[in-house]
């Protein structure tokens, strides 16, 4: 099992032990408060997420074992917990893992159906962001 497809799984079974979702999104905001912030100067154009109705800045790292780093925020507490959500799974993980493993956890939570719509466009933004730099880092290092 590759690292992503592991923490993934890993992710699902720890929100499974909590059976309400006010339980749920507690989680996810304490994992947003507990994001490290991120460098002023990547809160840039060039970092902003597009799609979201909130200010999300996602940055990308390769590292010199082949691994992307992730950096990001928002402006919003639930935000800025589901960007963190996504970096927990994504964050040094090589291109590849990124790029091959399907993004089944995100269903496996029931996240979709249990925000607004216009949350649930942003996070599948955060998440085609993340899906761009894991690209972009593979065809630099293929």
């Amino acid at each position: 099992m590759n690292l992503v497809k592991s923490r993934q799984a890993d992710i699902v079974n720890r929100f499974s032990q909590y059976a309400s979702w006010e339980d749920r999104y507690r989680v996810i905001i304490a994992m947003g408060k507990s994001l490290p912030p991120l460098d002023d100067k990547y809160k840039c154009d060039e970092n902003k997420v597009q799609g979201c109705q909130s200010q999300v800045w996602i940055h990308a790292e390769l590292n010199d074992q082949g691994q992307v780093i992730y950096m990001a925020d928002s402006d919003a507490l639930i935000v800025k917990g589901l960007v963190a959500l996504l970096l927990e799974v994504y964050s040094e993980a090589s291109p590849d893992d990124i790029l091959t493993t399907p993004v089944e956890f995100i269903k496996e939570l029931g996240l979709a159906g249990h925000l607004s719509p216009s949350r649930s466009n942003g996070l599948y933004s955060m998440l085609k962001q993340i899906i761009f730099y894991a690209t972009a880092f593979k065809s630099i290092s293929s």
